[in-house]
């Protein structure tokens, strides 16, 4: 007996699953045992560290980090199943952290009076702040509680560093289509949890669709057949105020069937979260490499997960500045025109010209030098201080002005073959100092034959005056 015997359910704010026929079918076939667990094989295969640690039961603090879907909360009940200390569970979305502190305090009295710890699972444990995070700081170096969060967001980010340094993070994939068409066959053959007691046929076409629809998500995979399933029972039951799947039944789930319940897709993207900066990198990235295609790909993920088109713009602006500059300096006057042909026609018909610039982004050749250039110069005045002007490039707007020399002895460039002089145009400590050095792709290929030429004669009419 454990000294949480005499808590409440409702003290304990303990998340308890639904059981049995009533539970949805995802939560009917969540795994009972680590030999059950399908897909993280990196962590959970034969000899992988965490599945040692729950068959030795040695786990410590751990941060579960995936998408929705590939295990999170399976691996923690896993855990819970194998230790032999207390386990409790919450969800960051329900409960406070108040009700979370009640219970660290009690699991200090068990463990001192059981010598065991309590295992605490946190679900959504990035919504709790980090102020509030640091409640569990005491208790994990005191080793009261083994901490168990789970979070699709980047623990680098929604994790309080002194927490996050005190437990070990597992990253968890998105499932891979083998691992799901196993998922959805252990639902089909097991007479317990799952279909085993129909006759359902899935043929190859079906199958793919279906593990393609759920997106490396298990529990996507089994709510979508399962509503299938209910789909087809409906068509023989109307008559019935309640759906109930006889076990002589013949079930086809074809193609057609899975799409009709399936309708449209959602893929994974948080506009707000790690996977908005993630396919906005791959977007820039893939632009730099010379790839349309694949941008092309990239932007239709941001489109299609509802990113404005318009901060995507923005990007590209940027991007035709940054990575292409003067090698092509029409990228910029198309980007701009693209903005103002989005920002005229909205979507979806603005999309299209979005999708223009991107191509050619994409194929346009590419130059970095001015944006190298622009922070070198940035650096140059920040560490040279307010060096001044030379005299002969000031204004000398009045009799004073003139009077102390400025502007004496200027050279003006139209007097002079091709505008080239040798005045200095730096001040006197930095004189001859080079910041811009242009690359030889498109357009820029010009500018760097000018620049060439140019410096070459400066230096020899330096040279002449000497």
């Amino acid at each position: 007996m454990s000294l949480f015997d005499e808590q409440t359910d409702a003290d304990l704010i303990a998340t308890q699953a639904p059981s049995g026929a009533e539970a949805p079918l995802a939560e009917r076939m969540r795994p009972r045992t680590v030999s059950e667990f399908v897909g993280q094989s990196k962590i959970m295969g034969v000899d992988g560290p965490l599945r040692r640690a729950i068959e030795s039961d040695t786990v410590g603090s751990i941060l579960f980090w995936g998408p929705p879907g590939s295990g999170k909360t399976t691996l923690a009940r896993l855990i819970a199943s194998a230790t032999s200390g207390q386990f409790v569970s919450f969800s960051a979305v329900v409960s406070g952290i108040k009700e979370v502190k009640a219970l660290l305090v009690t699991s200090g009295k068990y463990r001192r009076a059981t010598g065991k710890k309590t295992y605490v699972f946190i679900d959504e444990i990035h919504r709790f702040n980090k102020a509030q995070q640091d409640a569990f700081l005491p208790y994990v170096e005191s080793g009261d509680i083994v901490l168990l969060g789970a979070t699709t967001e980047n623990p680098s980010f929604e994790i309080n560093s002194a927490l996050l340094s005190r437990s070990r993070v597992y990253t968890l994939e998105r499932l891979s289509a083998e691992d799901l068409s196993e998922i959805v066959n252990q639902a089909l053959t097991d007479s317990e949890r799952g279909f085993g007691n129909l006759t359902i046929t899935l043929d190859n076409e079906a199958r793919e669709f279906l593990v393609s629809a759920a997106d490396g998500d298990a529990r996507r995979a089994l709510g979508l057949l399962e509503m299938t399933v209910l789909d087809v029972q409906s068509e023989t039951n109307r008559s019935e105020s309640k759906i109930e799947i006889e076990s002589d039944s013949k079930i086809e789930l074809s193609l057609q069937r899975l799409q009709g319940v399936h309708q449209k897709s959602v893929s994974l993207y948080d506009k707000s979260g790690e996977e908005h900066f993630n396919i906005i990198s791959a977007l820039h990235k893939t632009i730099r490499g010379g790839d349309p295609d694949a941008a092309l790909y990239w932007l239709a993920r941001m489109i299609n997960g509802g990113e404005p088109p318009m901060y995507i713009l923005r990007r590209l602006i940027r991007f035709a500045s940054e990575d292409i500059g003067l090698a092509d300096p029409n990228a910029l006057l198309l980007a701009i025109a693209a903005r103002d042909s989005f920002h005229m026609l909205g979507s979806p018909e603005g999309e299209l010209a979005v999708a223009e610039l991107v191509i050619y982004l994409a194929c346009a050749p590419k130059s970095n030098s001015a944006y190298t250039a622009w922070k070198a110069a940035q650096k140059l005045a920040n560490e040279s201080g307010s060096l001044p002007a030379p005299l002969h490039i000031r204004n000398a707007p009045t009799k004073l002005m003139k009077g102390l020399g400025y502007g004496k002895d200027y050279k003006y460039a139209h007097e002079y073959e091709d505008g080239i002089t040798d005045q200095e145009y730096f001040p006197d400590e930095l004189a001859g100092t080079v910041i811009y050095r242009p690359k030889s792709s498109g357009r820029e290929a010009k500018i760097a034959d000018y620049l060439k030429e140019y410096r070459r004669r400066r230096t020899d009419l330096k040279k002449s005056k000497k």
